[in-house]
């Protein structure tokens, strides 16, 4: 479901057994997400796309790794709908109240918490995908901000200036200029996201407009204590009707050395260490369709 698999199926992926070379040759896929948002998508479509992308996340955030970098650019589909997360430059292992270096992350899909320079944790990657939602709704970037404090003022004149309990979270510095900037009342989502946006309700899952509305008003809050989690979000009923608990309850990976990544290694290091990585994974995966797949996208109206 996503990319550090290198290929959700195992066929695809060829493996170059003598020492002196590595290869791998990756599934080719037919576009990113750059090319889908402008597309009109249905609510099976939509929705589908999003039920893989909070899968992959899950599976990440259960083997301890925060993505940070998460857009549409780093995702990619093929015509049958399955999809794949991919760039994990800027992936790091998550650690309770880690204060990470907020210079990461696309600047119109980066979480308050990293705008804000504050401590983050794995529900980061929400209020990303939440961003991407938005976009494949709006056709547009919800927050296309010129700089961190343009971002943050595209925020809050959208969502509205959050309240004081979450202002208090910030350090000294940081709630004196946020405190210091004008206060914004906010759209409600009714507002910023109207039926109009959506594609007509489905009939066949019962997808509504409603629903989508009501998921990007978990995702996109700014205090992250109060944010969905991927767990519960994977849940919600725009999100349920694909729910698999093959594909989303699968085992975390079991790590024999954690401190694997942390240590220094040559680039044939790394080359034996990727092989072994890649021909585990063919040796414990199987190919199949994905149950309940929606149709493909080149059936969608360009």
């Amino acid at each position: 479901m996503f990319a550090p698999d290198l290929s959700a199926h195992g066929s695809d992926t060829i493996l170059s057994a003598p020492c002196a070379s590595r290869y791998l040759v990756m599934e080719l896929m037919d576009a990113n997400l750059c090319q889908v948002i402008q597309m009109e998508l249905d609510h099976e479509r939509l929705s589908y796309l999003l039920y893989q992308m909070l899968c992959g996340i899950k599976h990440l955030h259960a083997a301890g790794i925060i993505h940070r970098d998460l857009k549409p650019s780093n995702i990619v589909v093929k015509s049958d709908c399955t999809l794949k997360i991919l760039d994990f430059g800027l992936a790091r292992t998550a650690a309770t109240g880690l204060l990470m270096t907020p210079y990461v992350v696309t600047r119109y899909y980066r979480a308050p918490e990293v705008i804000l320079g504050m401590g983050y944790q794995a529900n980061v990657d929400i209020w990303s995908v939440g961003c991407i939602l938005a976009e494949m709704v709006r056709h547009k970037i919800l927050f296309p901000g010129r700089d961190y404090i343009d971002q943050w003022n595209k925020v809050i004149e959208q969502l509205g200036t959050p309240t004081q309990e979450f202002l208090m979270k910030l350090n000294q510095s940081v709630r004196t200029y946020v405190e210091n900037r004008p206060r914004y009342a906010g759209y409600s989502f009714e507002k910023l996201f109207p039926d109009v946006l959506f594609p007509a309700d489905s009939e066949h899952n019962k997808l509504k407009a409603s629903q989508a509305r009501d998921l990007l008003s978990k995702m996109l809050v700014i205090d992250a204590s109060k944010r969905i989690s991927v767990d519960e979000a994977l849940k919600h009923p725009y999100i349920n009707v694909w729910y698999d608990p093959a594909e989303v309850e699968a085992p975390p990976p079991k790590f024999t050395d954690k401190q694997l990544e942390e240590r220094e290694h040559t680039v044939d290091e790394w080359k034996d260490l990727i092989y072994k990585e890649v021909y585990d994974w063919e040796e414990c995966t199987k190919n199949g369709v994905i149950r309940g797949q929606p149709p493909p996208l080149a059936q969608v109206q360009q």
